[in-house]
Formats: C-alpha cells, structure tokens, sequence
C-alpha cells in the first residue's frame, strides 16, 4: 500500500513538472529574419519576454520563456 502511495506521487510530480516546462522557441531557418514572442498565459495578453532573430544570425532576447508563446517568420 505506501509503495503504490509512493509511486502515485512520483508520477504526478514528475506530471506536474514537464506539463511546466517552459516551450523551446522554433529554430529560425536561414535567411530568415524570426520573432518569438512569449506570454504570461493562453489569453496571450501580456508579453513577457521576447526572442528576434536577425538575417546575419545575431539574436536578441529579453524577458522570460514561457509555454505560451507565438511565431512570426519573415524572409531576408
């Protein structure tokens, strides 16, 4: 009985624990220039950070990575 105990609360930890993950960004393909904008929750009303990618490869960051996040991709 504390053995099945255990083993149901590991599993729901480790459930918790990746459903919280934060999203990894898209990779922005070559000659590309890519925005990721991440945000505080699905409404996706308040922006909390932001990933840009210029055409000569330079990236730029600010804020926090969330799992909530849009992708925007224009070419060079």
């Amino acid at each position: 009985m504390i053995r099945r105990l255990l083993l149901a609360t590991v599993l729901a930890l480790a459930a918790v624990t990746v459903s919280t993950a934060p999203a990894q960004a898209r990779a922005c393909k070559y000659n590309y220039t890519c925005v990721t904008v991440f945000y505080s929750d699905s409404t996706r009303t308040t922006v909390v950070g932001e990933k840009y990618e210029d055409c000569t490869g330079v990236v730029d960051m600010w804020g926090v990575r969330t799992g909530y996040l849009e992708f925007y991709e224009s070419p060079c």
